[in-house]
Formats: structure tokens, C-alpha cells, sequence
């Protein structure tokens, strides 16, 4: 986990927002893709939820650092 945190530091504000919709849209399909049809893996869900978690808290700490320079 500590090595997703530092990929999520060295990234801008707006590459972080890029991920974050790509991140739930993939949740999204996945949800509906485990009613269908479940996977062998069945915390995938949870771990891309927890990722998901991670890059919004590292969002908002940007988010606020930015502006407390201003």
C-alpha cells in the first residue's frame, strides 16, 4: 500500500482526478460484472475500494496543501 501512497504523491492534482473516475467507473462494472458472473477472487472489489480510499485522501491533502500556499 505504501507504494501505491507514492505513486499517488508524485502525481498532479489533475492526473489524480483522471485516475479517481477511472478507478470508479472500473468499481462500477465490477459490481455489476460479480452479480453476473462471480469471480474466483472475491476481494478484488474491496481492494479496489480501499485504492480508491487511499487516492482521495491523498487527493484532498494535495488539494489542501495547494491552497495553503495561496
Amino acid at each position: 500500500m505504501k507504494k501505491i501512497v507514492k505513486e499517488y504523491k508524485q502525481k498532479t492534482i489533475k492526473e489524480l482526478e483522471k485516475e479517481k473516475e477511472l478507478l470508479s467507473q472500473e468499481i462500477a462494472k465490477l459490481k455489476v460484472s460479480f452479480k453476473v458472473n462471480p469471480p474466483k477472487d472475491t476481494n478484488l472489489l474491496m481492494k479496489k475500494r480501499k485504492q480508491l480510499a487511499v487516492l482521495l485522501t491523498v487527493l484532498s491533502e494535495k488539494k489542501l496543501l495547494e491552497s495553503l500556499k495561496k
